[in-house]
Order: structure tokens, then sequence, then C-alpha cells
């Protein structure tokens, strides 16, 4: 019966309990969540976007800009002027890449269409102005 003694006789840690597998696994999974995360775009500025009956979702957008209802026009997060706003846009998008337009429902409708026109005049083909799906 020598064989049966148990551990905490001889002073071993039988108490303990092994955290190392666990700890692996919290760290496989920490780094599977970190790479599967899908990030968020934002156009840097808080903006009311008006409503649309027809409005439809868009493939993701690589660049958005956004349209104050004070008349600022932001692009990356930064403010940029609207006679420039086609050379910045062209210089973050690449190749095929779409451009999304946020504009405040109480920006005017003249300077949305001046900042599209710029763009698509720096080369850039796909842009969408974003709404919010509403109504009946």
């Amino acid at each position: 019966m020598r064989r049966r003694r148990s551990l905490a006789a001889e002073g071993g840690d039988a108490g303990e309990v092994n955290l190392t597998p666990m700890l692996d696994v919290v760290f496989i999974m920490l780094i599977f969540f970190i790479v599967t995360t899908s990030f968020i775009k934002e156009s840097g500025v808080e903006i009311e976007r008006p409503e649309s009956s027809a409005a439809s979702p868009q493939p993701d957008a690589q660049l958005m800009v956004a349209i104050t209802a004070q008349g600022a026009i932001w692009v990356d997060g930064q403010p940029v002027d609207a006679h420039r706003v086609g050379n910045e846009v062209a210089a973050l998008v690449s190749g095929d890449g779409g451009v999304v337009i946020q504009a405040d429902r109480k920006a005017t409708t003249g300077l949305l269409i001046e900042v599209m026109d710029r763009i698509r005049e720096a080369g850039v083909e796909q842009v969408a102005v974003a709404a919010t799906r509403g109504g009946p």
C-alpha cells in the first residue's frame, strides 16, 4: 500500500491547478478575434443623414467624405477645402475603390453636387451618397 500515499502527505502540490493550457486557449482566442474583426470606417464628424425609402446598401467603400451642416468638408477625418477635395480623395483611393459621401440633411445641395463633381473629375468613378433607410 505504499503506492497509495497522497501527494499532500508528501508535501506535494495537490491543490494547485495548472493554468497554462487555459492561458494558451485564451491567447489563441484573442488572436482569432483580433484577426477577424471588421473595422468600421468613419467620416470623422457627426452627420445627420437624410432618410430615403429607396436607399440600398452599397458595397464597402474605400473612403468616406463628410459634408457638415455648416458646409465643412471632411476627408478621412481631416478638414479639406472644397477646391482640393478631388485631389485629396484621388490620392487616397486606389484602383477601383469607391467613395461614399455623407452629407448632413442641412447641407446645401449645391455643395454636395460640387463635391461629387470634383471627385469624379479627379478620376474616381464610384461615388455614392449615404442615406438612412426609412419611410414606408
